[in-house]
């Protein structure tokens, strides 16, 4: 099988594939990650035909790896770069243990976090890119690793997922250069990765406190909101993959963040309009 080795932030990978299609895309966008010094790596994945014959006849693509889900629908070839994203996700969503996962994403200014997490269509990838190309530093899109024991947040700069009216968006105000093909019809819509700016691969080792927590929500007349700590420690929950496995560790760091963290929900319309009410916010943090 053709293999590639990856280190992003504090995790390392192995993506093994039948195919060489998919290595190459994945090497082209990750062509500024380094792969891990001593080439030990915390998870595989792998990208196997369904079935032998599957190889060559109207190829599809299971994901496998160290932790994988039986029922996973397989995918077609000419969406193998997005199965190797999907298969990363996956492993560092059953198996990592080192920080509370929080399906979210963040970037960061002056050494302080800002962190997005709501349910898909919120906004999160869109804004966190948007904002990485005026002057933030992008920390990550689908995980926020949280340390448990200073509550830091620690970088995970992955490629940026953009599904369907977000390409267009970002095209509008990025290189390029930093885009991957767009796939079409996957079962979450349009998808194309955009690589994030190069100061955020270079610094993926700086982590941040974080200073600020919003949940957006797209479409929806622009206002603030307050929330009650009881609903945020539930929503964090649900938008853990770990919380459970950690136990008492992932409880009390939960804990401290909740009580720590600054908390608004935030609706929009726009993403000037999102970034607006986010500087509005980020101006009256101490």
């Amino acid at each position: 099988m053709h293999q590639k080795l990856l280190k992003i932030g504090p995790a390392a990978f192995r993506i093994a594939s039948a195919w060489k299609q998919p290595l190459d895309q994945l090497t082209a966008l990750y062509q500024d990650y380094p792969e891990p010094a001593d080439q030990s790596v915390d998870f595989t994945v792998r990208l196997e035909p369904e079935k032998p014959w599957r190889r060559f006849l109207r190829p599809s693509v299971h994901i496998g790896g160290d932790f994988w889900l039986p029922d996973a629908a397989p995918l077609p070839l000419a969406q193998g770069l997005l199965a190797a994203e999907m298969g990363m996700n996956l492993q560092m969503a059953l198996g990592w243990r080192r920080h509370l996962l929080l399906h979210a994403s963040s970037v960061e200014k002056e050494g302080k976090a800002l962190i997005m997490t709501g349910l898909s269509g919120s906004g999160k990838s869109t804004l966190s890119a948007m904002l990485a190309e005026r002057g933030w530093r992008f920390m990550g899109d689908e995980f926020a690793l949280l340390s448990l024991d200073t509550g830091e947040i620690t970088p995970f700069p992955r490629l940026i997922s953009l599904k369907n009216e977000a390409i267009g968006a970002m095209q509008n105000v990025a290189p390029a250069n930093r885009f991957g093909p767009e796939m079409k019809a996957t079962p979450k819509g349009d998808i194309r990765h955009l690589v994030p700016p190069k100061a955020a691969i270079a610094r993926m080792g700086e982590r941040a406190k974080p200073a600020l927590l919003l949940f957006p929500r797209f479409g929806h007349a622009p206002e603030l909101r307050e929330m009650g700590k009881s609903e945020i420690f539930v929503r964090l929950t649900q938008a853990s993959t770990n919380y459970v496995a950690l136990g008492e560790s992932g409880f009390h760091a939960l804990t401290r963040f909740v009580d720590d963290v600054p908390v608004k929900a935030m609706d929009y319309q726009s993403t000037d309009q999102a970034e607006e009410m986010i500087h509005e916010l980020w101006s009256q943090l101490p």
